[in-house]
């Protein structure tokens, strides 16, 4: 089985920052793009931002100078540094990652994390 396993949300002001985190883990033989997803109220699940083994970044429009998509493969971790956030990116973040575990592929997807941004 695989786990992913968010960490790092919590209640910021306008402007602040925070930076998010997934591991990884279980009998993982290899971990292909890894992404994060966000669901705001009344809101469908977007993809913030993702990034692929070989380090190419892709991010929503939104987001685009303020956040940040890195990965750590010996950790098996994903971060999203998120900088001078904005009411409007108050959602629960969900970490997703398209991982081979022994000859099967699939995407997975950690519980989601919350994320407030309120003064």
């Amino acid at each position: 089985q695989v786990q992913l396993v968010e960490s790092g949300g919590g209640l910021v002001q306008p402007g602040g920052s925070l930076r998010l985190s997934c591991a990884a883990s279980g009998s993982i033989f290899s971990i292909y793009t890894m992404g994060w997803y966000r669901q705001g109220p009344g809101n469908q699940r977007e993809l913030v931002a993702d990034i692929t083994s070989d380090g190419s970044t892709a991010y929503v429009n939104s987001v685009k100078g303020r956040f940040s998509i890195s990965r750590d493969d010996v950790k098996n971790t994903v971060y999203l540094q998120m900088n001078s956030l904005k009411p409007e990116d108050t959602a629960v973040y969900y970490c997703n990652a398209y991982i081979r575990v022994q000859s099967q592929v699939g995407y997975y997807w950690g519980q989601g994390i919350q994320v407030t941004i309120s003064s």
